[in-house]
């Protein structure tokens, strides 16, 4: 039976039928839908581990019980579960492991744009890749297979476009597939120095076995067309190329790492050019050349961002059909904004009158860093604001106390816990704004072990953000209504007066998360002054215009954080106080 899934949803159902029991991850665009709909099969457990090194090891552990398991993330979660990563390696498996990691090519949702093909290579982990949704549900039973044969993890390899792609799916029935038996085997799975430089041994001795029985894996395929001119490519780049250049010999690639040099040698030998097509580093095209075939590749495409069809066609002179008109005037910018009703708002607000600088972090709240609340001074990765304001209060200790930390709630516990317990033991001076709002919102509300909730929606103990802080040596900790300017306010001139370290929570849920939509508010053109004290905030509810401002009651969530910031009571509401 075929079926329209997206990717992530057919990845899945590839792990549902390949007899999947555990899955741990953490959240992250492109990779979080794979886990939500993982934990709609009864059959498989399913949690939101604190972060992607928690959950690979979670999913290490499930595997060397005897349970095929599987863990997913982003690229950059990648680099958080590396640790455990270089070392599954060495220890191998009991039953299978797959490691999903989606790229995001383009940054559409990501600080960076790294390609995970890498950590395959230096780690000596088979990578598959899939170009559609089908080849995503099948590729995912066949790594488990791979990885019990071979006995190591496999990765494999989404990118956005096949992430959240829709197509169609053949799906089958559960295999049922037994817990294995676990049996102690300390020079297996004890990586001491003396067990793990034989493991080293073995890796290199898996690695070449596995890349001479390529050819036999029922993996990769040729398209042998014209021969005047061949293509080695994979992922979505192959959809690419097969509508645009339908007459080229195709060289498809399932397996990534390792490649299979010598095969792709022979196809190179029955062409008159050898094109290496794909997005960001030149991987397959480097290790091609270093191993003396000749091709092309970089030099008709860049390095970054994402291909696409027009992109491909165009390298190699494709007719097609114009773009079509251009607008003749200038198309308004419409920059990522936090929510109407966002309490993130009136967290920067205040921070910014109070003349501090941030450094920020990774999650919806970053989006304080836009206009007019230009308000984040820096983000690198989840959990660095903690650590960087406090390198910055060392390189300017005249200057501790005007720098904040600004993490959320499910960051916090993703990777500031750690930061805030280094900070209280150096003797730091920085204070913390952790941005309690219930929930993983720039994901789509996942929980997390501040909520309450598992990611199967059971009931849980919630962790309490004071609680942790003061167990963590923090004396000072102030809690906070985001919503209410004087509130935070005076938590804030509190929290930076104290000699030490300092939190303090902007308690206040999502308002995607509770709905909690209120009677919109309403601008009185009489006594409106056209200050632009509402504008401050940046609200996309609240709009300038000749006479004053206008609020947009389509938009507005009736949060009332405009109101309080009018001093001249021109904004009201049924909610207003």
């Amino acid at each position: 039976m075929k079926k329209l899934m997206l990717g992530n949803q057919a990845l899945a159902q590839g792990a549902w039928e390949a007899g999947c029991r555990v899955v741990s991850s953490y959240p992250g665009t492109p990779s979080t839908e794979i886990t939500e709909f993982a934990s709609k099969y009864p059959e498989i457990y399913t949690e939101w581990a604190a972060n992607e090194k928690v959950a690979l090891e979670v999913a290490l552990g499930a595997a060397v019980g005897g349970a095929r398991a599987m863990c997913c993330m982003k690229h950059v979660g990648l680099n958080v579960a590396a640790d455990p990563l270089f070392t599954a390696a060495y220890t191998g498996v009991n039953a299978g492991l797959v490691i999903v990691v989606a790229d995001d090519p383009g940054m559409h949702s990501s600080q960076n744009e790294q390609d995970s093909r890498f950590y395959a290579r230096s780690a000596h982990i088979p990578m598959l890749e899939p170009s559609d949704s089908d080849e995503a549900r099948w590729m995912v039973g066949r790594a488990f297979e791979l990885s019990e044969q071979f006995d190591t993890p496999v990765i494999v390899r989404m990118v956005t476009r096949i992430a959240h792609g829709h197509g169609l799916v053949e799906v089958g029935p559960r295999r049922e597939v037994p817990v294995k038996p676990y049996e102690k085997n300390i020079p297996k799975y004890v990586m001491m120095p003396a067990m793990a430089r034989s493991r080293h041994i073995g890796v290199e001795k898996r690695e070449n076995r596995l890349t001479a029985e390529l050819a036999e894996l029922g993996l990769n395929r040729v398209e042998m067309n014209d021969l005047a001119f061949g293509v080695v490519t994979s992922s979505t780049c192959y959809q690419y190329v097969k509508e645009m250049l339908p007459e080229a010999s195709v060289y498809k690639l399932d397996m990534v790492y390792p490649l299979p040099v010598e095969d792709i040698r022979k196809f190179a030998s029955q062409v008159g050019r050898l094109v290496v097509i794909e997005e960001l580093e030149p991987f397959i095209e480097d290790t091609l050349k270093a191993a003396g075939i000749a091709c092309e590749g970089k030099k008709l495409f860049s390095r970054q961002g994402e291909l696409s069809a027009r992109m491909v066609g165009k390298a190699f002179g494709v007719p097609m059909a114009p773009e079509g008109p251009k607008a003749d005037f200038a198309v308004p910018v419409r920059p990522p904004i936090m929510c109407p009703g966002c309490p993130h708002r009136g967290t920067y607000y205040a921070i910014k009158k109070l003349g501090l600088s941030v450094t920020g972090d990774i999650g919806c709240y970053t989006l304080g860093a836009a206009a007019p609340l230009s308000a984040i001074d820096s983000c690198v990765c989840m959990g660095a604001s903690i650590n960087m304001s406090h390198g910055m209060g060392l390189a300017r200790p005249e200057d501790a106390k005007k720098w904040v930390a600004v993490i959320g709630d499910s960051t916090f516990f993703h990777s500031g816990m750690t930061g805030l317990a280094s900070a209280v033991y150096n003797k730091s001076k920085l204070t913390l704004v952790v941005l309690d709002n219930r929930t993983t919102g720039m994901t789509g509300h996942q929980d997390h072990p501040g909520t309450g909730k598992t990611a199967k929606g059971e009931e849980t103990v919630a962790l309490d953000i004071e609680t942790v802080a003061r167990a963590l040596g923090v004396k000072d900790v102030f809690t906070a209504n985001p919503l209410n300017p004087e509130d935070m306010e005076q938590a804030l001139r509190a929290a930076v007066a104290v000699d030490g370290v300092s939190v303090v929570i902007a308690k206040e849920p999502c308002i995607m998360l509770t709905k909690a939509r209120k009677p919109s508010f309403e601008s009185d053109g009489q006594k409106c002054k056209n200050c632009g004290m509402c504008l401050k905030i940046g609200c996309p509810a609240i709009e300038k215009r000749e006479k004053g401002v206008w609020i947009n009651p389509a938009l507005c969530t009736g949060c009332g954080l405009c109101a309080k910031l009018c001093r001249f009571g021109a904004l009201g509401g049924q909610n207003h106080e």
